[in-house]
């Protein structure tokens, strides 16, 4: 299993940081931003043990804007009995992005080598955020609005 640390790159606090490392598992939501600092993914739901990350987003209608879901591990994803279609962002250890499949629909397999874990988002997002190859996310805590 790959241990992503969740950071909050202007959280100066170790401590935070230290507990999760301990516990190997991110929290259950987590913010996702490109290095240049664009928001990739405002509210994601993380996926780490077995029934959570088999059973991914089954029984849903669609992602609302800045939603997704990170399934951690998984090099590969499949998108059987889904309603909608999805762009899939594989991203390795360093939690950079090896691979992009835009709008893979539902009845699809997709994987990519080198990949530890695949960024689920609403179809057309990778794009309209001009996503690609090599480039470098961060897992920020999540902070709800309100």
């Amino acid at each position: 299993m790959v241990a992503f640390l969740a950071t909050d790159p202007d959280d100066g606090t170790a401590e935070a940081a230290a507990s999760r490392a301990r516990s190997r598992r991110l929290p259950r939501a987590v913010r996702v931003v490109a290095g240049e600092g664009t928001v990739v993914c405002a509210r994601c739901e993380v996926a780490e043990r077995m029934i959570p990350r088999m059973r991914g987003l089954l029984g849903r209608d669609g992602l609302g804007p800045g939603e997704g879901m990170l399934i951690n591990p998984a090099p590969s994803v499949m998108t059987f009995f889904m309603r909608f279609p999805i762009d899939v962002v594989f991203i390795d250890q360093a939690q950079t992005i090896v691979k992009i499949v835009h709008s893979l629909g539902p009845w699809r397999t997709a994987g990519a080598r080198g990949a530890a874990a695949a960024l689920e988002l609403p179809a057309g997002t990778a794009a309209a955020l001009e996503l690609e190859p090599g480039l470098a996310l961060v897992l920020a805590d999540y902070a709800p609005a309100g």
